[in-house]
């Protein structure tokens, strides 16, 4: 439900292009970005993305990006490789 009401009114083209212009460091590009990913099937894509930006943010972008990415990670079962996959990546970028 809270993916629905985030992606709610967006522009699909629009927020994906701009997170493509924008680099993986900007959290404002790249969170409705994934979340538009993940909404779409994309769950690779969509964790992908938010890997990234975890891997060259700190702090508390860090945490935000990292809450949200556990978050989608709810969306999917627990033992789809892509969340499996995501999980390990997740681990290895924070350790």
């Amino acid at each position: 439900m809270e993916l629905l009401r985030r992606i709610s009114g967006l522009d699909p083209q629009t927020v994906l292009a701009a997170a493509e212009q924008a680099g993986p460091g900007d959290i404002t590009a790249q969170l409705p970005a994934a979340d538009i990913d993940v909404a779409s099937g994309r769950l690779a894509d969509g964790f992908a993305r938010l890997l990234g930006v975890i891997r060259v943010t700190a702090g508390e972008d860090r945490q935000t990006v990292q809450k949200r990415l556990v978050e989608l990670f709810q969306l999917a079962p627990e033992d789809s490789p892509e969340v499996i996959k995501a999980r390990r990546d997740l681990a290895r970028a924070l350790y």
